[in-house]
């Protein structure tokens, strides 16, 4: 089974951490975002797939061709047109069905696992009691049926964009981020899809996630990252 990592933007809310050096290539606890997300991988993954763009090179540099016993291919979004724009450049490469992830997210394996034992579509959404601007997913009977973008307020599910999903979904359109925007959102893409063939996009919830968007959220990180290695 094969795993595509969106790891071509910036970061601009990083400042200038991200100058010189991509976001999924950030330290926390002396390794990067993305040796951090290699490291929780379920064995069933044989392939890792990082679709690279700012500082692609620096990626590489840092990572070579493989990680223990996975192999790394590399594809470049020339333009960053946005998450459903980068899994779109991957297009060609996956056989079957596939798990995708954000290149500076940190998720757990057990969420990981659970979401490819979920049959068809899934995808992992994290509840909060405060939901603020962004996209809130809305369950029904255990899929998802709509995006609510806007401010929030209160309790709400929260996108970890981290997706189970298989290439028939190439097969449809790319749906812009919001009306007018020169961005294709995988969110809104994959939601489309199930909902004009009918096929669920199950909801699987998160035990843990981290978001890293901020430098604050590095210094989160380190603190809580103990949570996604309850082994070590």
């Amino acid at each position: 089974m094969q795993v595509i990592i969106l790891a071509a933007g910036r970061g601009t809310r990083m400042g200038a951490l991200t100058d010189e050096v991509p976001k999924p290539l950030l330290e926390v606890e002396g390794k990067t975002l993305l040796e951090h997300k290699f490291d929780v991988l379920p064995d069933i993954i044989t392939e890792i797939v990082l679709v690279v763009g700012y500082h692609g090179p620096k990626i590489r540099e840092r990572l070579g061709d493989t990680y223990g016993t996975r192999p790394i291919t590399y594809v470049t979004q020339e333009t960053l047109n946005g998450t459903g724009g980068a899994l779109w450049e991957a297009e060609g490469i996956l056989r079957e069905r596939f798990v995708i992830m954000m290149g500076d997210d940190l998720y757990a394996r057990e969420d990981i696992e659970q979401c490819i034992a979920t049959p068809g579509w899934s995808i992992l959404v994290s509840a909060t009691d405060h939901m603020q601007s962004g996209g809130r997913m809305v369950d029904r009977d255990g899929a998802i049926v709509a995006i609510e973008e806007g401010e929030h307020q209160g309790p709400g599910l929260m996108n970890t964009n981290l997706f189970v999903l298989d290439p028939s979904l190439f097969g449809h359109h790319l749906v812009p981020k919001s009306a007018g925007s020169p961005e294709y959102g995988l969110p809104q893409t994959v939601l489309a899809a199930s909902l004009a063939t009918g096929r669920a996009l199950s909801a699987v919830y998160a035990t843990t996630w981290i978001q890293v968007t901020s430098p604050e959220d590095l210094e989160r990180a380190a603190r809580e990252l103990p949570a996604l290695f309850p082994r070590a």
